[in-house]
């Protein structure tokens, strides 16, 4: 019992620290609170080191692509600020849901194969799959669309089941957290945007 424990607060100080950020960044996202790039800049920063680590080589790079659209959220957060630092939610159309579902699957399959022929990834196609849904749904959060939360929702079922293969128990409890906590982000950003239709 004592060593299941150990394993869900974590084996590195850094995954603990990576693991308290992540939680605390989905919160306030879900919160629609402009303060949750701070703790996502560093969650993504411990996150692209513990991946390489546990070769798990998309996930690595795709914490580079996260700090970047970290940025790029909070200058568009900021440009959308409405009430009490709680962002403008907004919704795709059918054309966009199309060109994004193309680009996603296309990255997918060429990331995929990519990784296979250069590096000796673990898991290749289903990282794969991990990271090219991961940059979908971060592109859409950035951008204040509430579909971002379906993909979040995938991304946390296919992460939960790789990262606990790899032994990184935090970790896939972590996104047994995300899952619950986008679910909930997708109820509530429906509530706010059926609210600011009105």
């Amino acid at each position: 019992m004592i060593n299941f424990i150990m394993q869900m607060i974590g084996n590195t100080p850094i995954e603990i620290i990576a693991v308290i950020c992540g939680f605390i960044n989905v919160l306030l996202i879900i919160k629609r609170s402009i303060w949750n790039y701070p703790f996502g800049l560093v969650m993504v920063l411990l996150y692209c080191k513990i991946f390489y680590d546990y070769q798990l080589y998309s996930d690595s790079v795709l914490q580079i692509f996260f700090f970047v659209m970290q940025i790029y959220g909070l200058y568009n957060w900021r440009q959308s600020n409405k009430y009490a630092g709680e962002i403008v939610v907004e919704k795709l159309n059918h054309r966009l849901i199309s060109i994004y579902a193309m680009c996603t699957v296309v990255g997918w399959l060429i990331w995929s194969l990519m990784l296979d022929a250069y590096t000796e990834a673990s898991y290749v196609y289903w990282d794969a799959a991990i990271a090219a849904l991961s940059v979908t749904a971060q592109i859409l959060l950035a951008k204040r669309f509430i579909e971002n939360w379906y993909l979040w929702i995938t991304v946390d079922v296919l992460a939960i089941a790789l990262f606990a293969i790899k032994g990184l128990y935090p970790t896939s409890a972590l996104y047994f957290v995300f899952l619950i906590m986008a679910s909930i982000g997708f109820f509530t950003w429906r509530k706010k945007l059926l609210m600011e239709s009105k």
